[in-house]
């Protein structure tokens, strides 16, 4: 199982900051993502008072269970938290990708179609093949969720509907599954 404790990492891109989540960051984090557009594929916008204690309970702990996490994605120009991007674990018990490598990601709707997710995904996907020595990574997501599939597969992942389950009872329909195996990445990275 995927999983082993790394030392705690910030991932500078050209233009972002992948860093550890705080305190500071959770009101924000909730004013920009937590909004009908962002939540479309994730159930809807949740109710406000749980956000804080999910996030300290999930992403925050992983990182400090881990050294890795869905981190906070900062914009370098103006210090703005976009939303966050990494890589965790797949939790989903007893789906056929608990225990794998996942990559993940959600920015605010001002941050789209600005190349941000794929810089931040293409530092996490890095992290994960180097410094993780992950053997392959998977994405989630829905059917509908076009935006998120299509920057999957422009990261050069691969569909793998023998991987499909029945999700969450947030997702609308089946969780699909994406995967990058370490070789295929190394290859196109080169």
């Amino acid at each position: 199982m995927a999983g082993a404790a790394v030392s705690a990492a910030v991932i500078e891109t050209p233009r972002l900051v992948l860093r550890d989540w705080s305190e500071a960051d959770i009101a924000p984090f909730i004013t920009h993502t937590n909004t009908p557009a962002v939540m479309r594929w994730l159930g809807g916008p949740l109710p406000e008072a749980d956000i804080p204690d999910r996030l300290r309970a999930r992403i925050m702990r992983w990182h400090g269970e881990r050294g890795f996490t869905f981190w906070a994605v900062e914009r370098k120009a103006d210090k703005a938290l976009l939303g966050f991007c990494g890589i965790k674990i797949a939790d989903d018990a007893g789906s056929p990708v608990e225990g794998l490598y996942e990559i993940g990601w959600r920015l605010r709707e001002d941050a789209w179609g600005q190349g941000y997710a794929k810089e931040a995904a293409i530092a996490s996907l890095d992290f994960a093949f180097d410094r993780l020595g992950a053997p392959r990574v998977i994405a989630l997501t829905v059917t509908g969720n076009r935006a998120s599939w299509g920057l999957m597969e422009r990261l050069g992942m691969t569909r793998r509907a023998d991987l499909d389950y029945e999700g969450p009872a947030w997702a609308e329909g089946p969780i699909i599954v994406y995967e990058i195996e370490k070789a295929a990445w190394t290859a196109q990275r080169s």
